[in-house]
């Protein structure tokens, strides 16, 4: 029997083989030849002088020396694969999301602390876009996006329904002599985006009006709201986007019809919510968005 450390190689071979009862499985977990393992083995018991497994035909056990041995060195195992974990880097967890401007200043980073507390490992990344675009090339894993029900080629979960309804400033209100029906706004300057319908909300409001040809047109609806807040002129906005503004009385409504709409989703590539925490991250925003 040698005196001092065994040849440390052997040691995770011994311990794997003990744990499974065969040379043939702890090869398998630890990516090495059966034979290999049975190597590493055979040199330990040298250096101790003593046998440490009953061979079988396919299964191994262990002697009682073996049994003692194995008493000692897997804590010592463990404690070595601990204090090598603590000092390793852990591997990068990021989450990218894309989201819509509006939606991301005026929802979404009110909600983000939360999560940030619950899992703090995890890097968040984002930036803001009206498109599919950086799903579609891989710069995003997650888009929070407003739209129709269907997502033809990927997956999609709804977070709340929307309902649209006009806002203006307080000093343009005051221009407007009170708007005693709907149909006054068709002498005010309407602002428009492409996602948002002035006939829609019109027909709700009982009127046939075709969408409207004229008025500055915005496909950010960040930008819409505070050119309604500059009293540039009436827009057509989502209630959850309108919210804050309302709050603080930098816009009102100057009329009460209001008109369901589309909703807001979360959207992803089907290959590109694999990993967990985007799964997790889903799930939570959902029942975050639903209350």
């Amino acid at each position: 029997m040698s005196d001092g450390l065994p040849p440390l190689h052997t040691l995770p071979a011994f311990a794997a083989a003990a744990r499974l009862g065969s040379f043939q499985d702890a090869a398998a977990q630890l990516a090495l030849t059966p034979s290999a393992v049975s190597h590493r083995i055979r040199v330990l018991e040298t250096h101790l002088g003593q046998a440490l497994f009953v061979r079988g035909h396919r299964q191994v056990r262990l002697t009682e020396a073996g049994q003692r041995y194995l008493a000692g060195v897997a804590p010592a195992l463990e404690a070595l694969s601990a204090a090598t974990s603590a000092l390793s880097p852990r591997p990068l967890r990021r989450l990218r999301l894309s989201v819509a401007p509006a939606l991301g200043g005026k929802w979404l980073v009110g909600q983000l602390a939360a999560w940030q507390t619950q899992y703090p490992d995890i890097e968040l990344e984002l930036t803001t876009s009206i498109d599919l675009a950086p799903l579609l090339n891989g710069e995003a894993d997650l888009a929070l996006r407003f739209g129709e029900e269907d997502w033809p080629g990927f997956d999609a979960w709804k977070l709340f329904d929307a309902t649209v309804f006009p806002v203006c400033s307080p000093a343009l209100f005051n221009t407007l002599d009170g708007l005693p029906d709907p149909s006054a706004l068709l002498r005010t300057r309407l602002l428009r985006h492409p996602l948002l319908s002035w006939s829609r909300w019109f027909a709700a409001a009982g009127l046939s009006v075709p969408e409207p040809e004229r008025g500055p047109r915005f496909n950010d609806a960040l930008l819409m709201l505070e050119a309604a807040v500059a009293g540039q002129g009436v827009a057509l906005m989502v209630d959850a986007l309108a919210a804050p503004y309302l709050d603080s009385g930098a816009l009102v409504r100057p009329l009460p019809c209001a008109c369901p709409d589309r909703a807001f989703y979360a959207v992803a590539l089907p290959r590109g919510h694999a990993q967990p925490w985007i799964t997790d991250f889903i799930r939570w925003l959902v029942h975050r968005a639903r209350g």
